[in-house]
Parts: C-alpha cells; sequence; structure tokens
C-alpha cells in the first residue's frame, strides 16, 4: 500500500530526513517511535503533502502512484487521513457540515453519488458510537474550544466517517488520560480491518498496549535505524532512547 524509498526531506536547507525506507501493507499497524527532534512529524507532513518541506531524493508510492505528485486534496480523496498532534481550531465550522462536505468529496471523487442529509445523519450517529462522542460535541464547531482529549476523539471520529484506507497518528497519545487514551485506542481498533493500515507515531510504548503494532520501527537521527515485532517497544521503554543512540554512533544499527 505504502512503500517509502530513501526520503530525505529538508526545510528551509536543513536536512531533517536522511534516508528513510518504510513499507506498510493492507491489514498491517506500523508504530513509529523515537525521540524528538528525529523526524517522526516531519515524515507524517510530508505524506500529507505540506509544502513547507522540500524532498530532495527518494521516493513515495501509495496504491502503485506517486504519492509526491498527488495535491494534497487529492491525497485525502485517495484514502490517506493524518491525524496531527495539535488538530486545528476551525471557528464557525460544525462538525456535522465539515465532515458531510469532506465525506461527499471524496464520494464524488470516487464516482460515487453524494449522500442525503438522512443518509449522513443515519451515518453520523453510527460513527459516534466508535469513541463515544456526544451530540453536544459533534454539534460544535470544528475542535473550537475542545480539550486535548476531545480534539484527538473528535479526529478518530472524522477517521471513522472517512474510513481511510490509509492513516498516519501523529502522537494521537500526547496529552490523553487513561480514559481518553483508552477511547481513542479502541476507536483505532474497531475501524482496523484487512483492507486498511495504520501508521501510528509515537514516544511512548503506553499506547501500543491498546493499539498493537504488527511492526515497530525506530527513527533516529532522520532514518529507521531499527525495526521489530512489538517486544521492541517495550525494549525500547527499558533501555530509553541512549540505547539506541550509543548503538548508532557505534555502528552498530543501520
Amino acid at each position: 500500500m505504502l512503500k517509502i524509498n530513501n526520503l530525505h526531506v529538508s526545510i528551509k536547507g536543513k536536512e531533517i530526513l536522511k534516508g528513510v525506507n518504510l513499507e506498510v501493507k493492507k491489514g498491517e499497524v506500523h508504530a513509529i517511535m523515537g525521540p524528538n527532534g528525529t523526524g517522526k512529524s516531519t515524515l507524517a507532513s510530508v505524506i500529507a503533502g505540506k509544502d513547507v518541506f522540500e524532498v530532495t531524493e527518494g521516493t513515495i508510492t501509495y496504491k502503485d502512484k506517486n504519492l509526491l505528485e498527488l495535491p494534497i486534496e487529492d491525497r485525502a480523496r485517495e484514502g490517506i487521513f493524518i491525524g496531527f498532534q495539535y488538530p486545528v481550531e476551525i471557528p464557525g465550522v460544525s462538525i456535522n457540515n465539515f465532515m458531510r462536505t469532506a465525506l461527499n468529496e471524496i464520494r464524488e471523487y470516487k464516482g460515487l453519488q453524494p449522500l442525503s442529509g438522512a443518509q449522513f445523519l443515519k451515518l453520523m450517529e453510527e460513527k459516534k458510537k466508535v469513541v463515544e462522542l456526544t451530540s453536544k460535541l459533534s454539534d460544535r464547531s470544528v475542535n473550537e474550544g475542545f480539550s486535548g482529549g476531545e480534539k484527538k476523539r473528535n479526529e478518530i471520529f472524522q477517521m471513522a466517517v472517512l474510513e481511510p484506507e490509509l492513516a498516519i497518528l501523529d502522537e494521537t497519545d500526547s496529552g490523553l488520560d487513561i480514559d481518553a487514551l483508552r477511547i481513542v485506542a479502541n476507536g483505532v481498533n474497531q475501524l482496523k480491518n484487512s483492507e486498511n493500515a495504520t501508521v501510528v507515531i509515537t514516544h511512548y510504548q503506553r499506547l501500543l498496549d491498546y493499539i498493537v503494532p504488527d511492526v515497530v520501527h525506530i527513527l533516529f537521527d532522520g532514518k529507521i535505524v531499527k525495526s521489530g515485532p512489538k517486544e521492541l517497544a517495550i525494549e525500547l521503554e527499558e533501555k530509553g532512547y541512549d540505547w539506541i543512540k550509543n548503538d548508532y554512533e557505534q555502528g552498530k544499527l543501520i
């Protein structure tokens, strides 16, 4: 589904990603871990299509298409969903209107008829149950005045409505208490199936107690230096990032 080969990315002349290689197949959950400043959020932003970054080398292929040639809007229409660490507020735009517009844009792109008002409201009620979203929240403007946990819950609700083929979740667990973390993770797990894939970007192993990855990758110094099963996250939690730094500097990692 997603294949990244030797990806180099810079911003204002400073190289952030220095040769990332990653392959994600349908039905898989991948976790990307690493300390601050190693390029995790940059990777998510480049996949999303943020134009502040310059791809200087490498390729990103998504469903056999050159992702780097697709405008940001078409990446969403093609089934890519990005959940950012700090979701933006959109004052004056209700969640209902925002989601109906987004969903019907995707349907039009795929040659499908738009949902009627009644069909959309029925869908909304079904998807609210995934993240235990109340009507009190869904009737408000997008993320306006929301707590951190409410914003993240709203993002997973959007994901549930749009049903993306590839979801990139950038530090979804940031700022969440245990209850909110459980609800968000449960939503992600409910949406997983054999035809989609999820990439979870996180600092901490605790999220992976709820969302169990098939593969864990460690991103360090702009490269994925180690990959392994879910137990790699536990090892990283026990040893800390100094372990990775020391092994990397000694040439023991990629």
